[in-house]
């Protein structure tokens, strides 16, 4: 009975077997290699991300801000930077009833801090965001846009004494060039 079954059961394993055969998968150029299609990312990424928190709370914006740092990382997001913007100060008055009286006088001071998140995959980035902002404190805000120049412009303070030197530099005629020998 074995021998009669044999027969059979290699014709079926033969036909069952792939045929193997030399089929490139990726439509990349034939003079580059197939590695660097898969160093691409799988998915879409957002290249930088800037998280700018704002609040009159001190404390309560230094622990937000570490919170969403902690989160950041356990999402494995590239936070490649945190830094802090100088205070800035309003003035509020509290006017009487129809008059121009002034009741009250408020100094307000805003705080604010931000966290540089790069290449940020599309599919975390929500997950990051629910998280944030079900974790938002009452009174700081939540702003998330990408990160351009005009970030790291406000991010540093320009010198004052330097400026004034600038000016007076200006006032008095613009530099002059050396004369060269």
């Amino acid at each position: 009975m074995l021998r009669r079954v044999l027969p059979t059961l290699r014709l079926t394993l033969q036909l069952s077997k792939p045929t193997v055969t030399a089929i490139r998968l990726n439509s990349g150029s034939v003079y580059e290699p197939d590695y660097l299609e898969s160093l691409k990312p799988k998915f879409p990424q957002y290249e930088s991300l800037n998280v700018q928190l704002k609040g009159y709370d001190y404390p309560l914006l230094e622990s937000y801000q570490r919170f969403l740092h902690s989160v950041a990382e356990y999402l494995d997001l590239d936070v490649s930077d945190c830094y802090a913007l100088p205070p800035q100060q309003t003035q509020v008055q509290r006017l009487r009833p129809n008059s121009t009286v002034v009741e009250a006088d408020y100094k307000l001071t805003t705080y604010e801090r931000n966290l540089q998140l790069n290449n940020v995959d599309a599919p975390t980035y929500p997950h990051f965001l629910r998280i944030a902002q079900a974790a938002l404190p009452e009174g700081v805000h939540l702003k998330v846009a990408q990160h351009t120049d005009e970030c790291d412009e406000r991010r540093y303070v320009p010198d004052k004494d330097l400026l004034d030197l600038k000016a007076e530099l200006e006032r008095m005629g613009g530099a002059t060039p050396a004369k060269r020998k």
